[in-house]
């Protein structure tokens, strides 16, 4: 069972392809399984209780589990409330997780690799997949254990992840989905270091992986993409259909005070005149982000603030959480934590403002032409997705009368309708 963020599922990737090339099986259900491994998010609250209740799902449907992932870093949690659980280790714990799996039940027989396919064992529909470049972050966000969990940014040379999806496109992968925790940050690490491929040379860094992918002709999309000033550098790829004109940025506050009590990276940056610069040079850009409401001494200038800005930058798509303590997070020791029931109210004004400025952009799609990409087709009616459209977390596009389109499939339609997160569209 894999929880949390598209970083975590590609854990999940990683542990499943090993196995599988050592001769286990995936079972379908708790009760077909000897073993159960459960891979946690620990970052909030809520997605601790969430994996806290999948691991005694787990226990009381199996009997034998094995813990890893994020909330892993802290297994006194775990063992409080489910002492029975046979191992914990903590995220990117790739061969301790085989290790524990090993003990508790021995390969059958001996590996072969090549019942591994060479792309490896994925929990995504075939037409699409998560690149993680990276692993771990070196910023200090004050509400954020990210870095104490999974470590210091680790990026992946350049050469090994253009390899890794060029494999991914060959099994017939039509969207990569690129991940880090700040994937904008990637190769600072390692300085950057040189590789080459397809005859090539690459340095390690944001940029060229940008124009190496663009290299694979399939959609390429951008998350997790901190708005440092070297991102403007992307933008002249999306405006040529390089790469989707899409990006992913957690922005999280308009506030810049209340941007610097979150310690967030790039917060002095006038990012209002980033984006608009970016829209200048990509019209069809769509921007995505998170944000924070609630943070410890917000005021409710502050608030206002917030809401003048993403007044002024019309982002397409928004998600919005209420400010939660999080055990070891600096913020924690903030003065002045905003009370709930202003948190609610504040919460819900966001949310209805973005909702207004979302449902206009959708609006103004109306009547477009558009090539989008087939998630999946049942009952004559394919729900599928727009360069703008990001798979689980923004919105689709439904076409009616899908009549001969599959799954991973790209058509063209014509939008004739929209709702507050959807379009509906026509074959063309």
């Amino acid at each position: 069972m894999s929880l949390g963020c598209p970083k975590a599922l590609v854990d999940s990737e990683r542990i499943l392809t090993q196995l599988r090339a050592e001769g286990y099986e995936v079972a379908p259900t708790y009760e077909a399984a000897d073993l159960v491994v459960v891979n946690t998010c620990g970052f909030i609250d809520a997605a601790i209780d969430e994996s806290l209740d999948a691991i005694g799902e787990a226990l009381s449907r199996c009997g034998r589990v094995i813990v890893t992932g994020c909330l892993g870093a802290r297994p006194e949690r775990i063992l409080e409330r489910h002492p029975r659980v046979l191992k914990v280790t903590g995220p990117q714990a790739y061969e301790e997780v085989v290790g524990a799996v090993h003990e508790q039940l021995p390969p059958r027989h001996d590996p072969f690799l090549d019942l591994v396919p060479p792309q490896g064992v994925r929990l995504t529909p075939r037409h699409y997949a998560y690149l993680k470049v990276a692993e771990g972050c070196n910023n200090k966000c004050s509400f954020c254990i990210i870095p104490a969990m999974r470590g210091r940014l680790a990026s992946r040379r350049i050469d090994d992840v253009l390899g890794e999806a060029e494999r991914l496109v060959a099994a017939g992968v039509q969207e990569l989905l690129v991940i880090a925790q700040d994937t904008s940050a990637y190769g600072s690490d390692i300085r950057y270091a040189p590789g080459s491929w397809r005859g090539a040379s690459y340095q390690t860094r944001f940029i060229d992986l940008a124009r190496g992918l663009a290299e694979l002709g399939v959609w390429v999309r951008l998350h997790y993409v901190y708005p440092y000033p070297h991102v403007d550098q992307v933008i002249p790829l999306m405006a040529a259909r390089r790469v989707l004109p899409y990006l992913d940025i957690p922005f999280q506050h308009g506030s810049p005070s209340v941007l610097r009590r979150m310690r967030r990276p790039a917060h002095a940056e006038d990012t209002l005149a980033r984006i608009r610069a970016w829209r200048a040079e990509c019209p069809e850009l769509t921007l995505r982000s998170t944000f924070i409401v609630g943070f410890p001494g917000e005021t409710e200038a502050e608030f206002a603030e917030l809401l003048r800005w993403l007044d002024e930058a019309q982002l397409d798509r928004v998600g919005c959480f209420k400010y939660s303590p999080v055990e070891g997070a600096a913020a924690n020791a903030l003065p002045e934590h905003v009370a709930p029931e202003v948190q609610e109210e504040r919460y819900a004004r966001f949310m209805e403002r973005a909702a207004t400025i979302s449902r206009r952009r959708l609006a103004g799609r109306i009547g477009q032409r558009m090539r989008v990409l087939v998630d999946s087709v049942e009952g004559g009616t394919a729900l599928a997705r727009s360069e703008a459209d990001a798979p689980q977390i923004d919105g689709i596009v439904r076409i009616e009368d899908a009549r001969g389109v599959r799954a991973g499939d790209f058509a063209r339609v014509r939008i004739v309708a929209a709702d507050d997160y959807d379009l509906t569209g026509r074959l063309e």
